[in-house]
């Protein structure tokens, strides 16, 4: 029989996705737009290049690459919410101990391992499954709301910080806020399981008076119930046999993991051209506004497209990234900063949703975490080596057009892959949704 839980009447999954916004405002306030803000300062006050600043952001995705694999098998076979609480605890702990950083060592210690990984666990495949487990109509939804909530609305607060406190000070308050309200929020609202083991269907549906109450048969209710929008289940192993998901690694590689690393030269790169660090973050902070409407529209979107249609709406988001780029690249002046922001943002906001949509309804939820962590470590070399070879082209030619340009190739032509690359056929065999792998 299943053990039922007594749920609010408001379904269980949305407060998943209030502790993933919370995570995702507070988490990549401070590793993705926050770290923007503490580049100058912390570069200048411990005497640091911009390309060796940029290696502890590279640490921290080599880091998320070697343990993303396990994290997404542990993820699966056990559950979200130990691992979250793990990842919360030490993220709230790294910040803190960023006061005590005055050397090289120290800082890539604390910010690149420490911090880097916990951003990881705290807030990327952890929560991201739990969601994924609990809505499959609605998913796009779920996801583009939990993203929606985004870390660059914690930047005017963390850039008010470090120029009102200092950068260490800084840290010390984010680590102690993501300790005080995190760590509540991961322990009432993760699940370790899908909604049908609590005798539930995914996002709210109704069972039926009289359903079975096995959890076996929920189960398969809940494999039916996702079939309806062309979800198969695959295990990790079926999952890498596929075209598809080596191309999509491909393409998170350079949409999704470039534009993170290019976070961190952004408001370097706006004070460099004549902003002042306020207005810079407050200029961050108008164009993510664009970034989360795309977020939430592209969710909204992707619940409705076939999963066929998918690759296109895809691939139209990362050629807006191309655009805004070429508009930059044409006039680098303040006056196409929000030309070149804007559809940046946009098309970055779209894809940052579709990823985790589009890796569930190609091999299901079963082994989401295992999909999305082996792609994790592909990824990686990339998105190590892009914050420190925009900081080196920097370095050697006071510009960033080199990098820039470049990025702008790369975006067009993984465009083209993908777009020419189909959904993955359904497996031979479906197995039992216990198989991960």
């Amino acid at each position: 029989m299943i053990k039922r839980k007594k749920f609010p009447r408001i379904y269980f999954g949305w407060w998943a996705v209030v502790t993933g916004s919370f995570l995702n405002l507070w988490g990549a306030g401070y590793t993705v737009y926050g770290f923007g803000a503490l580049f100058k300062p912390l570069s200048a006050e411990l005497g640091f290049s911009r390309a060796v600043t940029s290696v502890a952001s590279s640490i921290g995705r080599f880091g998320g690459g070697i343990e993303a694999p396990l994290t997404g098998w542990l993820t699966d076979r056990y559950g979200p919410k130990w691992i979250a609480l793990f990842g919360v605890s030490l993220f709230g702990l790294g910040l803190i101990l960023m006061k005590f950083v005055n050397s090289l060592w120290s800082f890539y210690l604390v910010w690149g391992v420490i911090v880097g990984t916990a951003a990881n666990l705290s807030s990327g495949i952890p929560i991201n499954t739990a969601i994924a487990n609990w809505f499959v109509k609605k998913r796009g939804i779920a996801l583009g709301i939990r993203v929606m909530i985004s870390g660059v609305f914690a930047l005017p607060i963390i850039t008010w910080l470090i120029v009102n406190q200092g950068w260490r000070i800084a840290n010390v308050v984010g680590g102690l806020v993501m300790l005080l309200v995190g760590l509540p929020l991961v322990w009432f609202f993760i699940r370790q399981h899908r909604p049908e083991y609590y005798g539930l269907l995914p996002d709210g549906a109704t069972v039926a008076t009289g359903s079975p109450e096995d959890t076996k048969q929920m189960i398969e209710r809940g494999v039916e119930y996702a079939a309806e929008v062309e979800e198969i289940e695959f295990t990790l192993r079926q999952a890498i046999r596929t075209p598809a998901y080596w191309i999509l690694i491909l393409f998170q590689s350079v949409s999704m993991t470039s534009m993170s690393s290019l976070m961190v030269h952004f408001m370097p790169l706006l004070t460099d051209i004549g902003m002042t660090p306020t207005k810079a973050a407050a200029t961050m902070t108008i164009v993510g506004f664009f970034s989360v409407v795309a977020r939430f529209g592209g969710g909204f979107v992707a619940d409705r497209l076939r999963k066929t249609h998918l690759r296109f709406f895809m691939g139209g988001a990362c050629l807006l990234q191309a655009g805004g780029i070429t508009i930059f690249l044409l006039n680098q002046t303040v006056a196409v900063v929000y030309p070149f922001l804007i559809p940046y943002f946009i098309g970055g906001g779209i894809n940052m949703v579709l990823m985790s949509v589009i890796g569930g309804r190609y091999f299901g939820r079963k082994a989401f975490g295992s999909v999305r962590g082996s792609s994790a470590m592909f990824t990686m070399p990339l998105g190590m080596l892009l914050p420190v070879y925009f900081g080196w082209v920097f370095d050697t030619t006071d510009s960033y057009a080199i990098a820039f340009t470049a990025f702008a190739g790369l975006l067009v032509f993984t465009t083209a892959l993908l777009i020419l690359t189909p959904p993955p056929r359904a497996p031979t065999q479906v197995t039992d949704i216990r198989k991960l792998v």
